[in-house]
């Protein structure tokens, strides 16, 4: 793989080199399908003009994955998202895959721009956003770039924009699967890092929970980082070596966590993807991401003639279960019926508000009330980016 991409990248290099040269400019013509974001057919691409009337152009659509497309997680998500997408009329997509957060991804979107067209682009990984985005945005301000994540705030380019889907709702009730599920009322989390967004995800799932079983405890290990697949084996072995019989997880690639589960003959609940294909005895459901609800809406505006330049298109997109920006995996086969009817009544309550996850009064692991009774957050509250706690019933440590 590192053998490609030092082939790759020189190849882009010395093209970009040979269109700006006077001599390369009587063949230039070739490249007219793939032009830089200076001419004006990309011009009108990123307003919206590849779906004018007058013209037969596709509306192209560039998506940059850190991990392998087929990983059962974080990047698998995306590209199905990608892959609903391109089967919309007019639109055509390109991508590339085990791109690292360096700056080749800087190369891998200049080239989607000057050689492919892209007018809309997809780098879907955290750290490509700083400096490797911003940098390229600013080279092709007619060019836009959506980003998976929460980093756009004022005084960031204005064409650059975020996306992000939360996933609490989700957790909320494969947590409470989890607890109906389970035998020892032991549950187990193999997590990544202590930062916010994973915190957030612990908590939901121990809330769901506990809804259901106010006794279940949960312990988490955390790894330390995204992908290490010989630490997600060694904790999700520890874990079920201590009792427990279910195990959730946040890393970007879920396989290691559910397959080790799955050989040790107890529960796994899913996260990113469907990964019922891994575990066809043990998988009970999981929080998956409906990228492709936020594509396709992005595609709509686009072809409307908004873009996030014109403000047409907000710069910051976010949403749960409600906006259907996530869903539940299916149903594994050691889900009772009476558990699906509840978790479904649950799912049903958190879309139509009349019920939240984060709903008072709610202490930490060490006694403390957090959220204090009579005052509840929706999942898209601000404040709930301050979560640096772990909740009641959860065995683990921040820090």
């Amino acid at each position: 793989m590192s053998t490609k991409r030092s082939l790759y990248i020189p190849r882009r290099q010395v093209i970009r080199g040979l269109m700006a040269t006077a001599a390369f400019g009587a063949t230039s013509k070739l490249w007219t399908g793939c032009s830089s974001s200076s001419t004006p057919e990309a011009q009108s691409s990123a307003g919206g003009g590849a779906a004018s009337p007058v013209s037969d152009k596709p509306l192209v659509l560039g998506f940059i994955y850190v991990g392998a497309k087929d990983d059962y997680g974080w990047n698998q998500a995306q590209a199905v998202g990608a892959a609903e997408v391109a089967k919309l009329p007019g639109v055509k997509i390109v991508e590339q895959a085990s791109v690292p957060e360096t700056k080749e991804v800087q190369e891998v979107m200049r080239n989607m721009i000057d050689q492919d067209g892209a007018t809309l682009l997809f780098p879907t990984s955290f750290g490509y956003f700083d400096p490797h985005v911003l940098a390229v945005a600013k080279d092709y301000p007619e060019v836009q770039f959506f980003h998976a994540g929460t980093l756009w705030t004022e005084g960031k380019p204005k064409n650059v924009g975020s996306y992000y889907a939360l996933v609490d709702d989700g957790q909320y009730v494969a947590g409470q699967v989890a607890a109906a599920t389970s035998k020892t009322g032991k549950l187990g989390f193999v997590a990544a890092k202590p930062i916010n967004p994973v915190l957030r995800n612990i908590n939901s799932f121990i809330l769901g929970a506990r809804s259901v079983k106010p006794t279940v405890k949960m312990q988490v290990i955390f790894t330390g980082d995204w992908s290490l697949p010989v630490k997600e084996a060694e904790a999700t072995n520890s874990l079920a070596d201590q009792g427990c019989d279910v195990i959730a997880m946040h890393v970007d690639s879920p396989k290691v966590v559910i397959e080790t589960a799955e050989k040790r003959g107890i529960f796994s609940s899913g996260f990113h993807a469907d990964q019922s294909s891994l575990a066809p005895k043990g998988y009970l459901t999981g929080t998956a991401y409906a990228w492709d609800t936020i594509f396709k809406n992005y595609v709509s505006l686009v072809k409307s003639g908004k873009t996030l330049m014109n403000e047409g298109i907000p710069h910051l997109t976010i949403g749960g279960l409600k906006e259907n920006y996530i869903k539940l995996a299916p149903y594994g086969a050691a889900v009772s019926d009476a558990t699906k009817k509840d978790a479904e009544a649950t799912k049903e309550k958190l879309i139509a508000g009349t019920t939240e996850v984060y709903k008072g009064a709610i202490a930490d692991n060490a006694g403390k009330v957090q959220i204090p009774a009579g005052k509840e957050y929706k999942v898209t509250d601000a404040d709930l980016n301050k979560i640096d706690w772990l909740a009641e019933g959860v065995i683990g440590k921040t820090s």
